[in-house]
């Protein structure tokens, strides 16, 4: 496929990374949005994911360098398209330093975590959805080993470097189906925000049906880190599942319940 996005000279611009820059442009632009619908102030939804992405972004290269600095060394660009799932400790300390950017965050300007989250949930499944297509694209993220003929088969060298990506093999576009998995999820999710009943309720069917979707895709990625009965990111998807029961739960209130805010488009 297209690993390399634009190639000048040793200047290499990896497709997989500017596909991240647009899903993260994208899943901004969509939180601010919603933000509005539910009252909350858009410049600090911005914020909070700045925070969070630049959190647990530098970390992560940070943590490439360290591990690929010979690479680094010979071309520094080519860390902007490096997935880290290879090194498994790389993504949970990353994920961990990120959330607790958001944590801080919101603590400090007194956001309401509830709504933040319903805000983003529908904005990070489309940033998802972006991201999976440039990985299929690149060649990262590749799935198992198949005879379908809805196969894919990537030949670039770059892709073998970059990703580990096996070449001259008919693999699982899984990319693909965790892009259409991402688009259903975010329809499903705006469709039912002006149902929503209480503060977390969107972001709980989010964790619900993007956590069972990852469960069952991680089945056929075959760039999966597995060591035991499950991978690390199906462990997270069942955690996530679980979680979405706290979400989910109808609060119960002293008070007279108050209305929920009237989603103008």
């Amino acid at each position: 496929m297209y690993p390399r996005l634009f190639q000048f000279g040793h200047f290499a611009v990896p497709t997989y990374g500017v596909a991240s820059a647009v899903a993260l442009l994208v899943a901004l632009n969509i939180a601010m949005r919603l933000a509005r619908k539910l009252d909350l102030p858009p410049e600090k939804i911005w914020n909070l994911g700045i925070y969070t992405l630049l959190g647990g972004l530098i970390a992560s290269r940070l943590l490439m360098v360290v591990t690929h600095f010979s690479l680094f060394r010979y071309n520094p660009i080519w860390l902007l398209g490096l997935s880290p799932s290879y090194v498994p400790w790389i993504p949970w300390t990353s994920a961990a330093l990120a959330l607790a950017v958001a944590w801080l965050y919101l603590r400090a300007e007194e956001l309401p975590f509830r709504a933040a989250f319903d805000a983003y949930a529908p904005a990070l499944t489309a940033g998802f959805a972006i991201q999976a297509l440039g990985a299929f694209l690149a060649g990262a993220q590749f799935g198992t080993p198949t005879h379908s003929p809805l196969a894919v088969t990537y030949t670039s060298p770059y892709a073998a470097l970059w990703y580990h990506t096996p070449l001259n093999m008919h693999l699982v576009p899984v990319q693909l189906y965790h892009a259409a998995a991402c688009l259903v999820i975010f329809a499903g999710l705006l469709l039912w925000l002006p149902r929503r009943t209480q503060p977390g309720e969107i972001a709980g069917i989010w964790l619900l049906t993007y956590g069972i979707a990852v469960f069952f895709l991680d089945f056929y990625r075959g760039s999966a880190y597995t060591s035991g009965i499950f991978t690390p990111m199906q462990r997270l998807a069942l955690v996530a599942v679980a979680g979405s029961a706290v979400l989910l739960w109808k609060r119960k209130s002293s008070t007279h319940p108050q209305p929920m805010p009237t989603l103008i488009p």
